[in-house]
């Protein structure tokens, strides 16, 4: 059996004017940030060049005319320059000209590799790789907004942002080089089988990101009780205002027999030196979601499969594809109206390419009988098989 519990707040989001939507979206344990709507403007960069240059031989322009003058009906054949030392010299300009490239080609190359940034939206990793910063505790990764991984407002979508955090996340393990054959296990998780698996995690959105954007994302991790590791998120913008935090708590599976293990002392002894004494960067919600059936949710929706590249290495369905699921039965005019501002996810069993599951909302509190209607709305969702 497949089981995911999910609440979901949504907070109106203002549109400009002429437009009738304004709202956001918030779920479950978290609340939502407002988000203002975005304009957009484009601009096209032209650039017209035009050159000439005629060609020369020995330094003197080639195509010219010159009148020979005849005279008594006889022709003079005009006799070539004198051999001199001044003549027999190199086309000057040319070389210049190619001095002049290789030192504009060479200047191009440092400007990219240089780490400081000349404008605000220049990435401090021009490349994307990232690296390891805060004395080895912290990874930091640069993402640039994509058009495919954007909605029909032209902002980042929710499962753009969990797509950045899985992936600063598994680059962190590399970077720092404890990857073995897993996804994101240690070489001595790999001895053993073992592989992570996300419990929970919060996420809390102050503003999406639009096309084209750049973001900063910082990681670390923690310890979170005997057999657990917490990892948190910080998502900032070119001018470092916070976008999105967020925080989750991962256990030990074994890929064979999946059940959940302890934290073996040779792993420990692996991750504990890169762990950070910090406080959660999201305020920890110990509210149990509660489980929703046919009779208590408000909107249902059957039939949702896996499909083959819903799954990962790990041969389950990634956790990013549950947040698809549970909004699948959320109601069209929230989605239209608001934004996700906030949602908890618990992840209690894992689903199988052959899992069948359905996906259940329920709308928190009352008042809610006009959904387009601005304010804040509380969502509680649960998908299952």
């Amino acid at each position: 059996m497949v089981a995911t519990a999910a609440t979901s707040s949504f907070f109106p989001v203002p549109s400009p004017p002429g437009d009738a939507k304004s709202s956001k979206v918030g779920s479950g344990s978290a609340s939502l940030g407002g988000i203002k709507s975005k304009s957009a403007s484009s601009g096209a960069l032209k650039v017209k060049a035009n050159a000439q240059a005629p060609p020369k031989i020995n330094g003197s322009p080639f195509g010219s005319t010159t009148s020979v003058e005849t005279a008594k009906k006889e022709d003079v054949v005009s006799s070539p320059a004198p051999r001199t030392f001044i003549n027999q010299l190199p086309d000057w300009s040319m070389l210049l000209a190619a001095i002049t490239t290789m030192f504009l080609a060479a200047e191009k190359q440092w400007m990219m590799l240089d780490w400081k940034p000349k404008r605000a939206d220049m990435l401090m990793d021009p490349f994307g790789i990232g690296r390891i910063v805060q004395d080895g505790l912290v990874f930091s990764q640069n993402f640039s907004i994509r058009s495919y991984e954007i909605g029909a407002d032209r902002t980042a979508s929710i499962e753009t942002l969990m797509n950045h955090l899985q992936e600063t996340a598994l680059n962190h393990v590399k970077t720092a080089g404890l990857l073995g054959d897993g996804f994101g296990s240690t070489p001595e998780m790999s001895k053993r089988d073992l592989i992570w698996v996300v419990t929970r995690m919060q996420i809390l959105v102050d503003r999406y990101p639009t096309w084209g954007e750049v973001v900063h994302v910082d990681t670390w991790v923690s310890a979170s009780g005997k057999n657990g590791m917490r990892r948190d998120w910080l998502v900032r913008d070119a001018n470092g205002k916070t976008l999105t935090r967020a925080s989750s708590v991962w256990v030990m599976m074994n890929k064979v027999t999946r059940r959940l293990s302890k934290i073996p002392e040779d792993v420990r002894g692996e991750i504990e030196p890169y762990f950070l004494n910090s406080d959660p960067v999201v305020n920890e919600d110990s509210t149990k979601l509660p489980k929703i059936d046919d009779k208590t949710a408000d909107y249902i929706r059957k039939g949702l499969t896996p499909r083959w590249n819903d799954l990962d290495v790990n041969q389950h369905v990634n956790n990013v594809k549950y947040i698809g699921w549970v909004l699948e039965s959320a109601p069209p005019p929230i989605l239209e109206s608001h934004e996700l501002a906030a949602i908890t996810l618990e992840y209690r069993r894992e689903c199988g390419r052959d899992s069948v599951l359905q996906s259940l909302t329920a709308l928190a509190g009352t008042g809610f009988g006009n959904l387009g209607d601005p304010g804040e709305v509380e969502c509680q969702h649960f998908a299952a098989t």
